[in-house]
């Protein structure tokens, strides 16, 4: 059976992360998502993102579509069906409100993994370090979204799979896990 891992939490918890260890680890591709927000240094288009304008994004077939920090994110139908040609098993980083979306929509295959820290000062100087800028760090952590995507949704309390990020070797014990049981 084909499933997507969607990976979810609070900005700065370790998604990106997460996404890549599962992609360098088990090959397991990235359904690439779009947004109408600039490339930070380094991000590729058809990469990282679709970097896309509000009118692109209109053209789309997505699945789900929400605004975060003033710009737009979403994923595509295409784009899952894409990644889902390589591999069974995907993964996509959204926020918790795209999670119970995907979560709505396609039932079992969707499976959450919810990431969160003990100190949530971390989540702060873990945005810091990835180059935001200063002012945008303090817009995102005053944001709605930021505080919505701290806590687990009620709605996958029962269904997700929550994995407190505070120590990357324990972290990769627990997506070991996770992948395996996925892989019968």
């Amino acid at each position: 059976m084909k499933h997507v891992l969607i990976v979810t939490g609070a900005a700065g918890s370790g998604k990106t992360t997460v996404s890549g260890y599962l992609n360098e680890t088990y090959h397991i591709p990235r359904v690439i998502t779009h947004t109408t927000r600039k490339p930070r240094d380094g991000e590729v288009n058809g990469v990282d993102y679709y970097f896309e304008t509000r009118e692109s994004m209109d053209r789309l077939h997505l699945l789900e579509q929400v605004e975060y920090d003033h710009n737009l994110y979403g994923s595509s139908y295409e784009g899952l069906e894409k990644a889902w040609a390589h591999s069974e098993l995907a993964t996509i980083v959204l926020d918790t409100k795209g999670a119970q979306t995907y979560r709505k929509t396609l039932g079992e295959k969707a499976v959450v993994l919810f990431l969160t820290v003990t100190k949530r000062h971390s989540l702060v100087r873990r945005l810091a370090q990835r180059g935001d800028l200063k002012t945008a760090v303090k817009q995102r952590i005053a944001s709605a979204e930021y505080h919505r995507d701290l806590t687990l949704p009620d709605q996958l309390s029962d269904i997700a799979n929550v994995i407190v990020n505070d120590d990357w070797e324990k972290t990769k014990m627990e997506l070991d896990k996770l992948v395996k049981s996925l892989e019968h």
